[in-house]
C-alpha cells in the first residue's frame, strides 16, 4: 500500500504579541496647561509601557489637547516634553476605560525645585541625584530595548533571521528578566533552523537546541503563557524529542483551553510522524472535541486508521470510521490541500465520497 507522508506547518501562537497585555485597545486623551495657565501647544506626550517598553508618542494641538486611540492595557510612564526639556511626568494606568488626563505644568518648576534642593542635606541631595541618574539610565535602557526590538522585527520581516537572532541576544543581555525577549529569541532560532539546507541536519539541530533553551528561559519567567509551551513543543519536535514535545503541548492545552484544538492537533502531528498512530489518533480526537471544525485532524486520523488496514480476499478492509473521517474532512474542506488525496484514499477502500457538503465551499 502506498503510504502518504505527513508534512506539517506548525503555528507560532502569539509569540510576537506584547507581554501580558490584552488585545483590547482604548483611547487616552488629555489636555495640557503650561506654566502661564494657557494651553500648551506643540508639546510631546510620551507614554512608555513599564512592563515591555512599548512606546506611544503624541503631540498637543493648538488647544493643548492630545489623543491616542490605540493604547493597549497596561501601566505607563507619561512625560510631557518641549524644547528638549521634561516639563511633567507621572505614571498612568490604562485599565480598560477611556482615560482623560488634565495636566497642569507647575509654575516656575525649575526654580521651585532648586529652592527645595537648598533645604535638603548634602546626603539627601546626593540621594535625589542618584535617583535621577538611575531613572535616566532606565529610560535610556528602555529606549535601547525598543530600538533593538524594532530592528529585530524589521530583520525578521525581511527574512534576515540571523540578524534577528543577534539583536534579540543583545536585548536579553540588556535585560534578562523579560520573558518576551527570550520568547522572541526562541522564535528567531526556530526560523534560522528552518532555513538550514536539508542535508545539514547537525546545524539545524544546533539552532533548534538554542530555541529550546530560549523558550525554557521564557517559561521560567512566565510559565503561564500557553504560546511559549506550544513553541517549545515545536522546538522539541524539530529535535525529534517526542516525549518532551508531548509534555509541552499538553501544558499549552491545559493553560489555554480555548485553543486546545490547535495544541492537541500539533500533538497528534508529531505522534503521527513518530509512527505512534494510536496515540496520535487519541490526540486528534481531543483536537476534534475542542474544535469540531478542525478539518485536518479528521484527515490525518483517517490516514492513521488506514495504516492499520488489512487484506481479506484480496480486498483492503479499513478499520471502522476510516471513511467517515475522510468524508468529514471533505465536508469541512472540499477544496482543501488534502481533498484529492482524501478522495483517492476513499476509493482505495471501496468507499463512496459523500456529497452532502456544498460544492465550492472553501472552509478548511
Amino acid at each position: 500500500m502506498k503510504r502518504t507522508f505527513l508534512v506539517l506547518t506548525f503555528s507560532l501562537m502569539a509569540v510576537l504579541a506584547p507581554l501580558s497585555l490584552s488585545a483590547q485597545r482604548l483611547p487616552v486623551r488629555g489636555h495640557v496647561t503650561g506654566e502661564d495657565g494657557k494651553p500648551l501647544a506643540g508639546a510631546d506626550i510620551v507614554l512608555v509601557n513599564k512592563e515591555n517598553g512599548q512606546k506611544f508618542t503624541m503631540k498637543t494641538d493648538k488647544n493643548g489637547d492630545f489623543v491616542n486611540i490605540g493604547v493597549a492595557l497596561g501601566v505607563y510612564h507619561l512625560t510631557v516634553n518641549k524644547d528638549g526639556k521634561v516639563l511633567f511626568e507621572k505614571d498612568l494606568v490604562a485599565s480598560g476605560e477611556e482615560k482623560f488626563e488634565e495636566i497642569n505644568i507647575p509654575k516656575a518648576k525649575e526654580e521651585s525645585r532648586q529652592e527645595a534642593l537648598k533645604q535638603l542635606t548634602p546626603e539627601q541631595r546626593k540621594q535625589i541625584e542618584e535617583q535621577q541618574k538611575a531613572a535616566e539610565a532606565e529610560r535610556t535602557r528602555i529606549q535601547s530595548l525598543n530600538q533593538m526590538l524594532a530592528d529585530a522585527k524589521a530583520a525578521e520581516d525581511s527574512g534576515n533571521y540571523d540578524r534577528a537572532v543577534s539583536l534579540y541576544k543583545q536585548a536579553t543581555a540588556v535585560d534578562s528578566t523579560k520573558d518576551l525577549l527570550w520568547a522572541r529569541l526562541g522564535g528567531a532560532y526556530l526560523n534560522v533552523g528552518g532555513k538550514v539546507p536539508a542535508g545539514d541536519r547537525a546545524t539545524a539541530n544546533e539552532d533548534y537546541a538554542q530555541a529550546v533553551e530560549a523558550y525554557k528561559k521564557a517559561i521560567a519567567i512566565k510559565g503561564s503563557e500557553a504560546a511559549y509551551h506550544n513553541n517549545l513543543g515545536q522546538a522539541y519536535a524539530k529535535l525529534g524529542k517526542t516525549d518532551e514535545a508531548l509534555n509541552e503541548y499538553n501544558a499549552a492545552a491545559a493553560l489555554d483551553p480555548a485553543n486546545a484544538g490547535l495544541y492537541y492537533y500539533n500533538l497528534g502531528a508529531i505522534l503521527t510522524n513518530a509512527g505512534k498512530v494510536d496515540e496520535a489518533n487519541a490526540a486528534f480526537d481531543k483536537a476534534i472535541a475542542a474544535d469540531p471544525n478542525r478539518a485536518d485532524a479528521y484527515y490525518w486520523k483517517g490516514v492513521n486508521l488506514l495504516a492499520k488496514a488489512t487484506l481479506k480476499d484480496n480486498k483492503m478492509v479499513a478499520p471502522p470510521s476510516t471513511a467517515e473521517n475522510f468524508n468529514k474532512y471533505l465536508q469541512l474542506a472540499p477544496n482543501g490541500s488534502h481533498a484529492e488525496s482524501a478522495k483517492e484514499l476513499l476509493a482505495s477502500i471501496g468507499a463512496k465520497v459523500e456529497t452532502k457538503y456544498i460544492k465550492g465551499d472553501k472552509k478548511k
